[in-house]
């Protein structure tokens, strides 16, 4: 029995120095211990800020609201007057640089530079070439083999 506890107090010594030698292991070094640091400040103020971000937007909403509302009839048609103008700029910019490009990429093409997807283009152009070839072929044949039905049928015309 009392060997029995002895074994018992020694495992539980053992487990209880495991333990400490498991945390001495994988406790941080002060590099990490810094960086978390670094980091917990660092949250800590990112959510002050945002906590007061949002606490002046709220006040101002609050405040401006009257004066908001008073002059809607002013900057709801402005608001639109402005978006309009500024997508159709936007889109006239964007078709310019698409048309800018497109031009580009046709020149390098045309004076043999290989731009791009050339290739893609070349491959296109002979299957095209190749399909107009057959069925010209296939309509000269198929004309002849109608011309030879016809003359079958009415020898003397």
């Amino acid at each position: 029995m009392a060997d029995q506890s002895q074994r018992q107090q020694y495992a539980r010594g053992s487990n209880i120095r495991s333990f400490v030698h498991k945390l001495q292991v994988h406790s941080p070094n002060s590099t990490q211990l810094i960086g978390f640091m670094t980091l917990v400040i660092s949250s800590g103020i990112l959510l002050l800020l945002t906590g007061m971000t949002l606490t002046v937007t709220v006040l101002g909403l609050i405040f401006f609201m009257p004066l908001i509302l008073i002059s809607s009839p002013i900057w709801v048609p402005a608001g639109t007057i402005i978006f309009i103008v500024v997508a159709g700029f936007l889109s006239f910019l964007g078709f310019g640089i698409a048309a800018v490009v497109v031009i580009s990429w046709l020149y390098r093409y045309f004076r043999g530079f290989h731009p791009p997807g050339s290739d893609r283009v070349d491959y296109a152009r002979s299957r095209i070439t190749n399909t107009a070839s057959h069925m010209k072929d296939y309509a000269r044949e198929y004309g002849e083999y109608w011309q030879q039905k016809a003359k079958d049928a009415a020898p003397g015309a």
